[in-house]
């Protein structure tokens, strides 16, 4: 609705986790290169938490986007909230494994197939399980456990990669033989208010801004308003945008800022 007004080719802040507009912050790419060193020295487990609308599962998809260029096959979990029989189905489904069984025991048997099939054909397994803090069941938590027992003498026959929120932390520490399994982790932290300056300028550039069009003292409303958090960040820029066009200004102001941030918060 407001692109044309304010010379976009694109809507700049919508809330997808779509990679091409993640701003990699020096906490983004921490967090991409702990993920990525997880999984090419095949430390087993990894753990990426943080708050709600910190970027985690652009992030997730960022990781995608690189692993399937190169030799590796993914399994994305992405509604995790289920039983293990259901899991290990789900698992094997996006590895691309058909199965009619409902025996656990038969699926762990496929499942075991496969990985060793991958490794006789040089492919590295990878599972990436999103939203992790919906795990509910004490036995779906020992069950990924239990896949890290899938190894040889020198490494482990699979990787897995669990985000979620900070809850899920909470979860795996109380799971003793699981968290003693997480080799690598990071907590995605809110971007302070110079690197959300430059997110906000980054995803307008992206979106075909050849101008800025918020002021200094709107920039620090949406700090205050959004403390940091990217999704506050894109809620309030959008709809300021789209406040700003219905008003005809040329600059977004502190008080196009506040009517946006009462609207979208």
């Amino acid at each position: 609705m407001y692109k044309d007004y304010w010379g976009l080719i694109e809507y700049p802040f919508e809330n997808l986790p779509n990679p091409g507009y993640l701003y990699k912050s020096p906490l983004h790419e921490e967090a991409l290169t702990r993920l990525i060193y997880a999984i090419e020295q095949r430390k087993g487990a990894a753990m990426l938490t943080g708050e709600i609308g910190c970027g985690k599962t652009t992030i997730s998809r960022l990781l995608v986007q690189r692993l399937v260029k190169r030799n590796y096959q993914l399994a994305l979990i992405e509604n995790p909230c289920l039983e293990p029989e259901d899991f290990l189905r789900e698992i094997l489904y996006q590895f691309g494994v058909e199965t009619v069984t409902d025996s656990k025991r038969e699926m762990i048997h496929l499942l075991n197939d496969h990985l060793y099939r991958n490794l006789n054909e040089g492919k590295n397994s990878v599972i990436i399980v999103d939203e992790a803090q919906l795990i509910n069941s004490e036995r779906t938590f020992e069950e990924l456990r239990l896949l890290l027992n899938f190894q040889l003498n020198d490494r482990f026959l699979l990787t897995l990669i669990l985000i979620g929120q900070p809850e899920l932390k909470e979860k795996i520490e109380r799971i003793t033989q699981l968290n003693q399994r997480i080799a690598i982790r990071y907590h995605l932290q809110a971007l302070d208010v110079k690197e959300m300056v430059k997110f906000i300028f980054f995803r307008l550039k992206k979106a075909g801004a050849r101008r800025n069009m918020f002021t200094n003292d709107a920039l620090r409303r949406i700090y205050d308003f959004s403390c940091g958090i990217p999704r506050k960040i894109n809620n309030i820029c959008d709809l300021s945008l789209l406040i700003g066009c219905g008003e005809s200004v040329n600059f977004i102001n502190s008080a196009i800022v506040e009517k946006s941030a009462h609207g979208s918060l």
